[in-house]
């Protein structure tokens, strides 16, 4: 069994779960949210799905449920783009990054949440940040008004929805007040990327544009130091205009990408609008997500969770033969191909002004396959002396490997080798610094396919990773479950676990975090839809869709 069967049919429902195993320990508090994107059939991909935010609650008694259950909540985000396709969903059709239509792109906001001071956002690669509930967890606002960002990324279409190339994973700068984040525009170059700053109210953003810099994928990640922005290509996710076309898929991921690192204090310094010098350096394998220490007082150290051949813009088809020569499992369509190899994650030194950084540390074991995303403590202190690191890597799973695929990275991959047997997922913890193997969890069955894992700290612990717990969501065919492990040993398996009363299943999902508490979202100034409105976009529309758009504009007040 390759992946879960329900992985791309089940769906997402409100759930009281219960302990099933173990104990769960007390001192787990707060809450885990995470972003998931809705199944659609008309989409060829389903990674770009409507997003769903699902909250699970890590005390009993909360939310509704009873005192003995743990209240799992959930609700597609009601963006404006979502509200206007409940009224008119013929409008709409598959495209090749979510939903298309007369209005213009879809915001999908399907892919991260992230927490500010009690506040939570929830991002996309292919759109701008909203900010949602995290009671009810409904629509608020989008981050700043569109024409603030530049518009959209393909030059100076007018939609309704104006497509704003982004980032998953902007980041809270605490110092500053602020979150940073970034735009990609087509240019020249390729996309070209442009510092964004958000400072939490008003209605617009403040932008830095990069003058040749350039972004051959996406810019999946940002991440910062005390003093700067660090910025790389993705690398995992490439555009192949002749599969755009119709045409056989032709292109391969990148072995190396760019990494630019840019002054915080230079673009307070520079007006906005204004573009801003920047360092460059590359690294290598490809990256999806990376993070840096937040001392940069001896160099910029990152920690690369790279991603080893996992070309994620390759999508599984119906007619696709697996790695083993069987016909694909029809339930898989829609998937993305799984990694063609293990994966590395490396620590990495940079200094600015250098064209490339200093390994420090670096492993890849032959069950690191399929790296998934990771747990981390988040503060501040945390930050500033990190001690562990703990990963998820869904096992090597051939069934989920088109030969199509294969057959195109025949000169990186040997196929043969690359569909041996099906691997059970991991957790395993990192020692940061030397990124030795502290712990590892191998998970009892192949059917077993975890994700994203977030760090609680324990109140009062000692920040860095090891004081706290580690909780992780488990999609199965045998019903969906939440395991936590004591961070500091996670080799003696789940403490606890939770489940719900009959094997209820869940879809695939993606990016997670905890927040210490959900309370409703603060009173400041935020863009309203109508003020972000083209009268021309409107007006050029058909009468009945005019009509719809300043409906839901109305509600939206």
């Amino acid at each position: 069994m390759p992946l879960p069967e329900t992985l791309l049919t089940a769906r997402w429902t409100d759930l009281d779960l219960r302990v099933v195993s173990g104990t769960w320990p007390a001192d787990v508090h707060g809450e885990m949210f995470i972003s998931a994107p809705v199944v659609d059939p008309r989409l060829s991909f389903q990674l770009f799905g409507f997003g769903a935010m699902v909250r699970v609650s890590l005390t009993p008694g909360t939310f509704g449920a009873p005192s003995d259950r743990f209240a799992l909540r959930t609700r597609t985000i009601d963006t404006p783009v979502q509200r206007i396709h409940e009224r008119v969903p013929d409008a709409f059709r598959g495209g090749v990054l979510g939903l298309d239509s007369p209005f213009g792109h879809a915001n999908m906001v399907n892919t991260a949440p992230l927490g500010w001071d009690g506040r939570l956002f929830a991002t996309w690669d292919v759109g701008r940040p909203v900010e949602v509930d995290p009671v009810t967890l409904q629509f608020v606002a989008e981050v700043g008004a569109a024409h603030s960002w530049g518009g959209d990324s393909f030059g100076n279409r007018k939609n309704v929805l104006p497509q704003v190339f982004s980032t998953a994973h902007p980041v809270v700068d605490r110092e500053r007040g602020c979150m940073w984040t970034v735009k990609l525009a087509l240019g020249a170059g390729g996309l070209e990327p442009t510092i964004v700053r958000y400072d939490g109210t008003g209605t617009e953003v403040r932008t830095w544009p990069m003058p040749g810099a350039a972004v051959a994928g996406s810019m999946h990640t940002i991440t910062q130091t005390a003093n700067w922005l660090v910025l790389a290509d993705s690398g995992n996710f490439k555009a192949d205009f002749g599969e755009i076309m119709g045409g056989d898929r032709s292109v391969q991921i990148d072995t190396e990408v760019p990494v630019y690192f840019v002054r915080k204090d230079v673009v307070e310094a520079t007006p906005p609008g204004e573009p801003v010098p920047y360092e460059r350096a590359t690294v290598g394998p490809t990256t999806g997500h990376y993070y840096a220490d937040w001392d940069d007082s001896d160099g910029i150290r990152v920690l690369f969770e790279h991603m080893d051949l996992t070309d994620l813009a390759c999508r599984l088809r119906a007619d696709d033969v697996d790695a083993h020569g069987e016909a694909l499992n029809p339930a898989y369509v829609g998937m993305y191909q799984m990694a063609m190899s293990a994966q590395t994650v490396s620590e990495v030194v940079f200094h600015p002004g250098r064209p490339t950084g200093e390994r420090a540390a670096s492993n890849r074991f032959d069950w690191t396959w399929n790296l998934q995303l990771s747990a981390m403590d988040w503060s501040q202190a945390g930050r500033m002396a990190p001690t562990l690191h703990h990963v998820v890597f869904q096992g090597r799973r051939p069934g989920a490997m088109a030969q199509r695929v294969l057959q195109l990275y025949r000169d990186r991959v040997d196929p043969a080798e690359v569909a041996g047997d099906e691997q059970h997922a991991s957790l395993a913890t990192f020692r940061r610094g030397d990124l030795a193997l502290h712990a590892r969890w191998e998970y009892p069955s192949s059917a077993d396919f975890p994700s994203s894992p977030i760090f609680v700290p324990r109140p009062g612990g000692v920040p860095g990773g090891g004081d706290g717990w580690v909780v992780v969501p488990v999609i199965s065919d045998d019903g969906f479950r939440v395991e936590c492990f004591d961070a500091a040993d996670i080799g003696r398996g789940p403490v606890g676990v939770l489940a719900g009363p009959n094997r209820e299943r869940v879809p695939f999902m993606l990016h997670s975090i905890w927040m210490a508490a959900a309370r409703p979202a603060p009173d400041v100034e935020r863009l309203r839809f109508a003020d972000d409105l083209d009268d021309e976009a409107v007006a050029s529309l058909p009468d009945e869709l005019g009509g719809v758009v300043r409906e839901v504009a109305a509600r939206l007040h």
